[in-house]
């Protein structure tokens, strides 16, 4: 579904006033936790309106720049920046989020904050070159999924002016096809039939969505089967209908004993967990 969310700008200065470390970006968290009763539930995280980025450093060629922001009641994620020769990479994400935030977690069995460390999966991106990912790409660790999109960061800036020269991520590549490793979720198209258009006849916009077959595995055995079409009915000034394309979604997600999660992304910021 939709949630709110807010985007983050950090720009941090160096000794002399110059920006050395510049990011914006928008991410949420979905978490499973333990409830009171035993069983397990999912919640989202969402960054607030208000984000503190306290502790976030430039770094330098020996020393880790650092991004590190505050929000809601307890919660707070960095990365640590590590520059190797001509390039800088992110090195590890950390995430903490704490179960005392009732709005969140009303009813967690476990209570404090739960801290979750993971290696970022980004390729290098060379110095003075800005790195760009509008497309949404989430990573996953230890019950929680972190999604990201509208990604813009440069870290060790020259001179104190952010690159016009971008390293644009997968995800934004029109011809890169979506995938899926075979062990955790497959994804087939149900055979739909289409009528070809003249040339000088505009096709019809799509009504109804295209039916998907979604599945995920546990081990060599299939644990979720979801045979579906999807629309957004999204209420706002205008109302949009948008078609859940299966071709271009990525199904994820898991299967345990008492709960199973399945998460589809259609690559254009769009998320929906079952």
């Amino acid at each position: 579904g939709f949630f709110q969310s807010y985007a983050v700008e950090v720009d941090i200065k160096d000794a002399s006033n110059a920006t050395c470390l510049y990011a914006n970006w928008m991410m949420r968290f979905l978490i499973t936790y333990e409830s009171n009763n035993g069983d397990y539930k999912n919640t989202t995280l969402n960054l607030s309106s208000n984000v503190t980025h306290n502790g976030s450093t430039c770094g330098n060629d020996t020393q880790a720049a650092l991004v590190a922001v505050q929000f809601g009641d307890g919660h707070s994620w960095s990365i640590n920046v590590t520059k190797n020769n001509e390039t800088y990479q992110g090195d590890f994400v950390t995430l903490t989020y704490n179960t005392n935030d009732t709005t969140v977690f009303p009813d967690a069995k476990r209570k404090g904050p739960v801290t979750v460390l993971l290696k970022d999966p980004s390729p290098p991106v060379q110095l003075n070159t800005v790195y760009v990912c509008h497309n949404s790409y989430f990573i996953e660790a230890e019950n929680t999924t972190q999604i990201f999109w509208n990604v813009t960061v440069q870290a060790f800036v020259q001179n104190g002016t952010v690159s016009k020269k971008e390293s644009r991520c997968s995800a934004d590549t029109p011809t890169s096809a979506p995938s899926v490793p075979p062990t955790i979720a497959n994804v087939t198209t149900a055979p739909t039939t289409t009528l070809s258009p003249t040339p000088t006849t505009a096709p019809k916009p799509v009504e109804n969505p295209d039916t998907g077959n979604y599945s995920l595995k546990s081990g060599n055995k299939t644990c979720f089967l979801a045979t579906v079409g999807l629309q957004l009915n999204v209420s706002q000034d205008k109302p949009l209908l948008i078609n859940i394309n299966p071709k271009t979604t990525i199904a994820d997600g898991a299967c345990g004993n008492t709960t199973a999660t399945l998460k589809l992304n259609d690559g254009n910021s769009t998320l929906i967990g079952f």
